[in-house]
């Protein structure tokens, strides 16, 4: 059996200090250039205004979203609309980097990035050290399953309800390293699903060839969560019989997830996570995250070259390689929009504000007034489960004998934003956020009556 490749020591850096960046640039124009402009270093300070522990109520939180108040918002999962915080953080960067581009990035980069992460780590239970910025979930698989270590012969066992990145993304890495891919039902309907029977089917599927499972949290085309914690602890009692070069690593896409559910990563006990933050969590558009335990790491190679912010630092060689972490050569390297990605701390730090057990008592609440609601409806088919243990923030039902878009059209005519399954089998969807309200949801449901 071939060992475990090992993250290789990361190259040398040559570190290069703004004045030498500068000089080299053909941008020096004189002493006074490596100081920052009083305005723009007003510009860049953190905002350090007093901030309440924990908002006073649900109705303050609406606030601080521009929602068109003439709509009633049920699908902010695809796309989060920015709350204050992100908005004004967002603005702040941007004004920074359009009144001087170059000192603002060296100023700021290696800060910013690093609070960033801190701040991501902070509320993922994690080390700093193995959380990677990308630019979305679909970036992240891309970077997980491409990096992967995976031999002839070894085999990746997913879902059939996982999403086409994740699909994708292990076709193309079987094609390359030879592996091979199976799917497993984890239930054949939603509304039926239980945590038992997901464990069961899933560990029953594990074969002496099986090297990698990849699941997602929450299914967006039923609207069930996958009970991983569970199958984690089921994964660790295969893996006892197992040499360490050939234990199972499972891998979770939790875009869905997180930001809804309030257990740490630590709780969830997989080996590689894998989220957008600008869906639940309401970070900037265009942003992400990976997470990789230690054990993972190992077998995780980058493929994209960092862009690591430490290298516009008055760092010496030795210093810049041991703030490399594993995470920052996963990041992928180049000019991102920095105004966002810098802004998802105040992301995490609004999250963190509310609480996680109250946003996760919140979504629930309200997306199980919804399924109450509909489940006795004579005209509605559910396809999420109502328990909690088995749902998150999302209901997937079906009219009769109308369409999911022409569901999602007639509840647009009464100023209802719905969505519909991105998927073959295609349901219409319902999903209540932190900034949804209980009178929204009667409003809803009478909506639907109607429909019948």
């Amino acid at each position: 059996m071939k060992t475990s490749r090992v993250l290789p020591k990361p190259a040398k850096y040559t570190t290069i200090n703004r004045r030498e960046f500068v000089s080299r640039s053909g941008l020096l124009f004189g002493a006074s250039l490596l100081s920052l402009p009083r305005a723009v270093s007003a510009i860049a300070r953190p905002d350090t205004s007093p901030s309440p522990s924990v908002f006073n109520n649900w109705d303050e939180v609406r606030r601080l979203f521009t929602l068109d108040p003439q709509l009633i918002h049920m699908a902010g999962f695809y796309l989060a609309a920015h709350p204050a915080p992100v908005r004004e953080a967002i603005d702040r960067h941007r004004r920074g980097f359009d009144a001087n581009a170059i000192e603002y990035h060296h100023d700021n980069a290696m800060k910013l990035e690093l609070a960033a992460i801190e701040a991501a780590a902070r509320y993922l239970g994690v080390d700093t050290a193995g959380i990677a910025m990308t630019d979305s979930t679909t970036m992240g698989l891309g970077l997980i399953y491409n990096a992967i270590d995976l031999q002839p012969g070894q085999e990746v066992l997913t879902t059939t309800h996982d999403h086409y990145a994740t699909w994708r993304s292990l076709e193309l890495q079987a094609e390359r390293s030879g592996a091979t891919i199976r799917q497993v039902s984890l239930y054949e309907r939603g509304e039926d699903a239980t945590a038992e029977k997901m464990i069961d089917s899933l560990i029953n599927a594990i074969t002496p060839r099986t090297r990698l499972i990849a699941v997602t949290w929450v299914h967006s085309g039923t609207g069930v969560k996958v009970p991983v914690a569970g199958i984690s602890r089921a994964v660790k009692q295969v893996n006892r019989n197992r040499d360490e070069d050939n234990q199972i690593l499972l891998s979770v896409d939790g875009v869905h997830g997180i930001g809804v559910e309030q257990e740490s990563l630590q709780d969830l006990g997989c080996d590689i996570f894998i989220a957008g933050t600008h869906k639940w969590m309401f970070g900037p558009r265009g942003t992400g995250l990976v997470y990789a335990t230690p054990r993972a790491r190992k077998l995780l190679q980058p493929t994209i070259p960092p862009f690591p912010p430490v290298v516009f630092s008055d760092l010496s060689d030795e210093e810049v390689e041991n703030r490399m972490t594993w995470g920052m050569q996963m990041s992928p390297g180049g000019f991102h929009s920095f105004e966002h990605r810098w802004a998802v701390t105040e992301a995490f730090a609004m999250h963190e504000k509310l609480g996680k057990s109250a946003v996760t008592s919140r979504i629930h609440m309200l997306n199980r007034q919804i399924k109450e609601g509909m489940s006795s409806m004579p005209h509605i088919t559910m396809h999420t489960p109502m328990s909690d243990d088995v749902s998150a923030g999302m209901a997937c039902f079906e009219v009769d004998g109308m369409s999911p878009a022409e569901v999602v059209h007639r509840l647009r005519e009464r100023s209802i934003v719905a969505s519909t399954t991105p998927y073959a089998v295609t349901y219409a969807r319902l999903s209540a956020a932190i900034y949804n309200t209980e009178q929204e949801i009667d409003q809803i449901m009478s909506a639907v009556h109607e429909l019948g």
